[in-house]
């Protein structure tokens, strides 16, 4: 049985696409990934309050800023790696700024003032209360 080697320019083009695709992957793919982070949210619901935690490992929670304004409830961080010093000399860095900012709104139902945050074992938790209820008695009205 003979071979025979049949030019087909579309399968060339595909595989040229997929070979200039795969060639820059593992360089970009840091960079990619650290540009667009956006640490994953859990929000939980009790009777007195929501219970947010924000998965964000490895950072200082001095590093963190919570803002309230409008209605919004926004959670950034912003981290800058330090430059080289007079021994140590950067060969390669892949990571020297970090950031993200998430935002949520909140509604009236909300105890803007009273909104706690705290950072543990990697996880930033906030604890948003809610204002109590105001139930309107009932109220007996005459028929004049």
């Amino acid at each position: 049985m003979t071979f025979v080697k049949v030019n087909n320019p579309v399968q060339k083009s595909i595989n040229q696409f997929f070979d200039e695709f795969l060639k820059d992957i593992p360089a970009n793919w840091g960079r990619n990934l650290q540009n667009s982070f956006n640490p994953p949210v859990n929000i939980l619901e009790t009777k007195e309050a929501y219970h947010m935690e924000l998965n964000a490992p490895g950072r200082n929670k001095e590093d963190f800023k919570i803002n309230i304004e409008n209605g919004l409830l926004s959670i950034s961080f912003e981290k800058k790696t330090e430059n080289d010093s007079e021994d140590v000399k950067s060969v390669r860095k892949e990571f020297s700024f970090e950031s993200f900012k998430r935002s949520f709104s909140i509604d009236e139902k909300i105890q803007a003032d009273n909104i706690q945050a705290k950072y543990e074992n990697g996880v930033l938790k906030l604890y948003l209360p809610k204002k109590d209820e105001v139930k309107e008695t009932p109220k007996q009205i005459s028929i004049q």
